[in-house]
């Protein structure tokens, strides 16, 4: 189920589209303010925000600046302004959409759909993994460090990328080779070794740990 941040001051108005959305298989949280709304954001997961503009304490604008310099969520904006340069001074901010008041209900619940849709799609045709201070591009077949592009051979990528896809299991060689070769190998097992010796010198020595007798494994990240 999706979780929706939805922001809006005019409880008569928050009401409605808590039921509505809520009723389209949503699960809503409710924020009254710009201050309530950042500490919310802060402090749990969404999918998406939906945002007024005309907001106590801080305005639309403000909340969507600090939300914008942690994530990419998807963010409509619902708001009785409905100037152009309202409208632009959104989009400069990266919001995803913008609805001016009075609204349909059911042309807001295609819009989320939409921009749902949209996003969850690009971030699939991103396939990126992010694991502590290294960033695995799948599609560009290029990994980062700290920010660095850090040139790996096709096979270095692949097993780094097993590994990573695999977080706390520990993958033997012949683990590695059925997973890279598709049973399809007639070399020496321990090439497997000198990939993982290449990798820790150009990733660091404590990325990937060694199970003696077994294989290797990088350990499971932390959620915070």
């Amino acid at each position: 189920m999706k979780k929706l941040l939805v922001v809006e001051d005019d409880l008569s108005i928050q009401a409605l589209l808590h039921d509505f959305l809520q009723e389209a298989g949503y699960e809503i949280t409710l924020a009254s303010d710009g201050v309530e709304a950042i500490s919310l954001f802060s402090a749990c997961a969404f999918d998406f925000v939906l945002l007024d503009i005309m907001l106590p304490k801080i305005d639309g604008y403000g909340v969507c600046e600090v939300i914008r310099k942690q994530s990419n969520i998807p963010i409509v904006m619902l708001t009785a302004l409905d100037s152009e340069a309202n409208q632009i001074k959104g989009f400069d901010l990266q919001i995803d959409d913008y609805m001016t008041k009075p609204f349909s209900m059911p042309v807001l619940l295609r819009k989320i759909a939409a921009v749902l849709r949209r996003t969850t799609a690009e971030e699939k045709d991103a396939e990126v993994l992010q694991y502590k201070n290294l960033k695995l591009d799948f599609g560009a077949y290029k990994a980062y460090v700290d920010g660095q592009d850090t040139e790996l051979t096709p096979r270095e990528f692949e097993i780094l990328r097993e590994l990573l896809s695999h977080q706390g299991r520990i993958l033997t060689r012949e683990n590695l080779i059925n997973l890279l070769w598709k049973y399809d190998f007639y070399g020496d097992e321990r090439i497997i070794d000198t990939h993982i010796k290449n990798l820790r010198k150009k990733l660091g020595v404590e990325m990937i740990s060694t199970i003696r007798g077994v294989g290797y494994r990088i350990d499971k990240e932390i959620e915070k």
